[in-house]
């Protein structure tokens, strides 16, 4: 084998490809077995074309000091590359959910339909149209768009590729319908008829801002009550804690005496009330696991909203835009806003979750 062997090789998707093996000697004097994919048989049609390119590959110098950048790539094999060196359990640069979203949107939607492209047969333009034509919402395909684009610049970074395609992709992220924000009078029409742990719950939502994932990650030694203060260091998605979102993100958190008051009263019920401790500790897992957050709204929060004649679409992150929305109706400072939301930049807090509700815009045109 050290003049090296062409066999043509099957794919599970599309057309078989010719594969070159050869050995040749490592900078240890050990023998090192090598293999690339020189193509496929579209584009070689007999064996005669790719023995020619696999003669080549025996007589670039010094190719057993450097990895070879192969010529042919397909977007399925890039993503088996991208997860094995970049989704690990051990990557300190993602959280568990983004690796988990990466995953789900490469099996979905990116493999079945780009899997078979060569890296260089994939067109701005088509992906573009693509997108567009997908059933889902525009941040979702925003999300697609950038995860493509990733993938491509890590194929960059390995010299796998030169260049990345999807940079001049255009795809907006912008909202078709304005998220639901709740006035005072709902919220305190929800609180006045939920249980002690569901309004325990939704006041903690609706007066600071805490995502759903930050919420049910607290623990009883994160609470302050004698500074007033909540300090946020954890969050837990679909059961795996980790880090929280952004820097920002774990920034003190101001606490108002009467959700310190209804803290206390949910501490002084429940039956795990230690610093180490979940809030909002599980009964049914003996408080190892807090609750699932999903499941109370399901059950219970959004059947009171609707009991009580509140037609929104309730969901956790509707306090997060309520809260928002609230401080700027009371003439917060923009910057003072964005520390109690815990942005990591101003434009979060004005263009994503700031919307003027109806009083104000009226005493704005009557002024």
């Amino acid at each position: 084998m050290q003049r090296g062997s062409l066999i043509r090789s099957a794919r599970k998707h599309g057309p078989d490809v010719w594969l070159f093996r050869w050995s040749e000697k490592g900078g240890n004097g050990r023998r090192v077995y090598r293999k690339r994919v020189i193509g496929t048989v579209d584009q070689y049609s007999d064996a005669v074309e790719a023995r020619r390119i696999a003669t080549g590959i025996l007589a670039m110098p010094g190719s057993g000091d450097f990895p070879i950048k192969p010529t042919f790539m397909t977007i399925e094999e890039l993503s088996q590359h991208f997860q094995h060196y970049e989704l690990t359990h051990d990557d300190n640069w993602r959280s568990y959910s983004t690796r988990r979203n990466y995953k789900f949107y490469l099996e979905r939607w990116i493999i079945p339909r780009w899997g078979n492209y060569a890296l260089g047969q994939v067109r701005t333009i088509e992906v573009e149209s693509w997108l567009r034509s997908l059933p889902l919402a525009r941040s979702s395909c925003a999300k697609i768009r950038n995860l493509m684009s990733v993938l491509f610049n890590h194929a960059w970074r390995y010299e796998l590729f030169d260049r990345n395609p999807i940079k001049l992709v255009r795809q907006s992220a912008k909202r078709r319908t304005a998220p639901n924000v709740l006035i005072p009078a709902e919220i305190k029409l929800l609180l006045d008829n939920l249980a002690l742990r569901e309004r325990t719950l939704v006041l903690l939502a609706a007066s600071t801002g805490l995502r759903q994932s930050e919420i049910f990650a607290l623990k009883w030694g994160d609470v302050d009550f004698t500074q007033g203060t909540m300090n946020v260091t954890r969050s837990i998605v679909y059961g795996v804690v980790g880090r929280c979102k952004t820097e920002s993100s774990q920034k003190p958190v101001p606490v108002h005496p009467i959700l310190a008051e209804a803290l206390v009263q949910w501490r002084n019920r429940c039956r795990y009330r230690e610093p180490h401790d979940w809030v909002f500790a599980n009964e049914h897992y003996r408080g190892r696991h807090p609750y699932w957050g999903q499941a109370i709204l399901r059950n219970v929060v959004r059947p009171v909203a609707e009991r009580v004649g509140i037609q929104k679409r309730i969901g956790w992150h509707t306090f997060r835009h309520t809260y928002s929305t609230l401080l700027r109706s009371v003439g917060t400072e923009f910057k003072v806003m964005q520390e109690l939301c815990r942005h990591s930049s101003l434009r979060s807090t004005m263009d994503i979750y700031n919307q003027a509700v109806t009083p104000a815009k009226h005493a704005a045109q009557a002024a």
